[in-house]
């Protein structure tokens, strides 16, 4: 599963058109308007000998890590003067080799956050596996990796290299970069230059009211949402798939009744879809090819006494954006209630825990072939035997490994620190540190933060639905780039205003919220939005932006006025806003009303546009053209949403290296899959006021070079959690892991199957009948709930069958 992928040699046919221009931005100077002198670095062509006893020219310095052979050498064979840097690579496993920027003082150049810097070299290279590579120095932290911004192409001949940093973070004041070589081959460079782009433009002006060029706007729509929808799934071509299976509604399962609809945002209508099973529950992830894939669902709903739990279905269908049908595949191995659905590197699906066919917890992996579209048999998947829960967070690292957030939905952590880091490969699980209160993580988000190349994810709230104690506020972040990677505590979600039943007062002390949902937005921040203070009850009326440039909230954003829990979703559309649909809280109502939020970057001015890609078919490691119309500070791939539940582990923002030339500008695209795994992306351009483009779709891809069994080596791979302590002894060989028909948190004696009494009230609700019964009554709970067999709960004291 460790899927690494050769760059690509030369560039697109399309690009190829326009050879003369591409040469020219690439072989000759920046155009000045942008960028331009002086050169901030000392030594740019190593002409200045070291001190001495030094092997290496003056502010230059030997770097790089791995297992390889290599040499340094300064040659005469140089792009101007009488010198030139060589590097060659003659044996490699892993790693690279560098010359780099001397990180001190006297040598790495000053930089000012906020600001942007033009990278330019000469160099001749045989081998396609080089990398622009840069480092920064944190005020606090000290020097560390920054990020791999481009793959120059091999050439005989001297070349000129170009690439613009992203905007410097917060608390930076120097940078160092050279050139990584990271397979066998050579790469002499010469002339190298840091030149800091223009002056910032000027604060746009509001184009909106005041209120919403600081807190954005939400509205909600005139038509309504025909399905219960469970899913939301943003297609290639913009539309929105809206799965609702039975909806959480038994009469509709026992009808045989399963929905789903397909949202058009150009007219604002819903069309209905034929849906053959209920998939009320299922996983879902998008394929390579745009197809969405819907992995199992409900067989059944529990019984009547709560003795039988729901179960899983074996079932799975992929939904054609083209066609709007939905066509049956192979069964999978089992059935999965609440299945992970995790794409990989390679375009294969991996999906892991959810409920069997007998409500037992699946501890089976499944993986579905890209290649040969079916799901594999057991046999041919490695298996650990572990149970991840209900919709744990399996999120794919940079090198192919899967990070388990902690997130999940009903239940439990996993036994251990609650988050881990699972190799497919080696088959082996390890555990990670630091993630606070991890059995009060159920309905919590987690999301891979902007940019992908940081390796940064955040969690976000949560609760315990079995004990139903207040959602907490915590937040915590990881860097799975470190060697020994752990959690830290990160700022507490903002408070808002939550409605117990009684009307909407603030929240106090520790109050947080779960069923949280986080949406990646096109200027790098996260929304944070929806939720309640329960499991299934008590909506908070909050929102915040997650800065992950500075790890911290901006509070007090408009908020959506429908409350938004239990079988919510919110995500990102193609022209900026956010959509969210669904409540589904305890008292088995549903939400159909749909909003609509613009956030304040839509009310800053005109906003950039996109006037022409040359080609909308991307390979890993090409160049790719663009126009605007007038300057951007940055570029970036945001994968459309697949999401339920709070649960979207495939949602990610790629940022795109540029290199500018007027409103013509070039962008890098990664060459490593697991960075951005194979299929349709939003491609954003986004000013330097954070205002961004509509999205142009692109796919990114390749032919063969996705083959499984190509193990090359990439750019941005490197020894990042390579320490992450010993891995756990895997489980025995079993068949499924015992889980409480009551992991749902409710009490099934009453009322019927889709109405969720609390198995534990909360903790301020008396255990008194009244004070109970109030409670039901202020959720609007219906009157007269049937006693279903015993009366745990004492709600029916003069016996009559009717609880309260």
């Amino acid at each position: 599963m460790r899927l690494t992928i050769r760059r690509r040699a030369g560039r697109r046919a399309a690009l190829l058109a326009v050879g003369a221009l591409t040469a020219g931005l690439l072989l000759t100077a920046p155009q000045q308007a942008t960028a331009g002198p002086p050169n901030l670095l000392s030594n740019p062509g190593f002409e200045t000998a070291g001190s001495a006893g030094s092997d290496m020219p003056s502010c230059w310095s030997r770097s790089g890590w791995g297992d390889n052979d290599f040499t340094f050498a300064t040659v005469a064979d140089a792009h101007s003067g009488t010198k030139a840097m060589k590097v060659s690579l003659t044996r490699r496993v892993d790693g690279d080799r560098k010359a780099l920027v001397t990180e001190n003082t006297t040598c790495a150049p000053a930089v000012t956050p906020g600001r942007q810097y033009d990278l330019s070299a000469w160099y001749k290279s045989n081998t396609p596996d080089v990398s622009v590579t840069v480092f920064r120095r944190d005020t606090t932290a000290g020097w560390q990796y920054w990020t791999d911004l481009q793959n120059p192409p091999v050439t005989a001949a001297w070349a000129r290299t170009e690439v613009r940093t992203p905007v410097v973070p917060p608390n930076t004041d120097k940078i160092a970069w050279g050139l990584s070589v990271y397979g066998v081959g050579t790469l002499t460079t010469d002339d190298y230059a840091l030149e800091e782009v223009g002056a910032a433009p000027p604060l746009p002006a509001c184009s909106g009211t005041a209120e919403e060029c600081a807190k954005g706007r939400w509205q909600v729509i005139p038509a309504q949402n025909p399905v219960r929808s469970m899913h939301a799934v943003v297609l290639k071509n913009g539309r929105v798939l809206l799965i609702a299976g039975s909806g959480n509604d038994i009469a509709q399962f026992n009808a045989g009744t399963f929905t789903s609809a397909v949202y058009d945002p150009a007219n604002g209508s819903f069309r209905t879809i034929p849906t053959p099973v209920d998939m009320f529950c299922a996983g879902h992830v998008q394929l390579g090819d745009g197809r969405v894939l819907v992995m199992s669902g409900n067989k059944g709903y529990p019984s009547a006494d709560g003795a039988i739990g729901y179960q899983g279905l074996k079932d799975s269908y992929t939904f054609d954006p083209a066609t709007e049908t939905y066509t049956r595949t192979n069964d999978m191995n089992g059935g999965h209630w609440y299945p992970s659905a995790t794409v990989l590197g390679n375009g294969d699906v991996i999906s892991f825990g959810g409920l069997k066919e007998d409500s037992t917890g699946n501890v089976t992996a499944e993986k579905f072939s890209a290649a040969q579209n079916k799901w594999l048999p057991m046999n041919e998947v490695n298996q650990t035997w572990s149970y991840w829960g209900l919709y744990p967070s399996m999120i794919l690292m940079q090198d192919g490994r899967l990070f388990y957030s902690g997130s999940h939905t009903f239940g439990n952590g996993t036994p251990g620190t609650g988050a881990s880091i699972y190799d497919y490969d080696a088959n082996t699980v390890t555990d990670v540190p630091g993630l606070r209160n991890k059995d009060e993580r159920d309905e919590s988000a987690s999301v891979l933060l902007p940019p992908a190349q940081d390796q940064r994810v955040l969690t976000i709230g949560g609760g315990n639905n079995e004990r139903n104690p207040a959602a907490n506020r915590l937040t915590d972040i990881i860097d799975l780039k470190q060697p020994s990677p752990g959690y830290t505590a990160g700022p507490p979600i903002p408070q808002g205003l939550v409605d117990q039943g009684q009307g909407k007062r603030p929240q106090t002390g520790d109050e947080g919220k779960m069923f949280v949902s986080a949406v990646l937005l096109p200027d790098g921040k996260v929304l944070e939005t929806g939720g309640g203070l329960h499991d299934r009850a008590d909506p908070v009326f909050e929102a915040s932006f997650f800065d992950p440039s500075t790890n911290t909230y901006q509070a007090g954003l408009a908020t959506d006025p429908i409350p938004r829990t239990y079988h919510s979703a919110s995500f990102l559309m193609p022209d900026g806003r956010v959509m969210s649909v669904g409540d589904n809280p305890g008292n088995g109502t549903y939400n159909h009303n749909v909003s609509l939020y613009s956030p304040p970057y839509l009310f800053k001015g005109a906003r950039p546009q996109i006037t022409s890609v040359i080609d909308t078919q991307w390979v890993y490691g090409d160049t790719q053209r663009i126009t605007v119309n007038r300057p951007i500070a940055k570029a970036e791939l945001i994968r459309p949403a697949a999401v339920t539940h709070s649960s979207d582990p495939n949602q990610r923002f790629v940022d795109l290296p540029m290199t500018v030339d007027g409103n013509n500008i070039d962008l890098n695209v990664t060459s490593n899959p697991n960075l951005a795994p194979p299929g349709w992306y939003m491609l954003f351009a986004v000013d330097a006021n954070g205002v961004p483009s509509i999205a142009t779709w692109v796919h990114l891809g390749g032919p063969s070079a996705l083959a499984a069994a190509q193990e090359q080596p990439s750019a941005h791979e490197h020894a990042f959690a390579d320490r992450p302590g010993p891995a756990k002894k895997n489980p025995a060989k079993r068949d499924s892991a015992p889980v409480a028909p009551g992991v749902a948190g409710c009490d099934r004696h009453y009322g019927t199957v889709n109405v969720c009494v609390p198995t534990r009230f909360p903790a301020e609700v008396k255990g008194t009948t009244k004070a109970r019964c109030d409670w039901l009554a202020a959720h609007t709970y219906p009157k007269r709930l049937k006693v279903n067999g015993s009366d745990p709960l004492r709600l029916d004291p003069d016996r009559d069958g009717y609880a309260c």
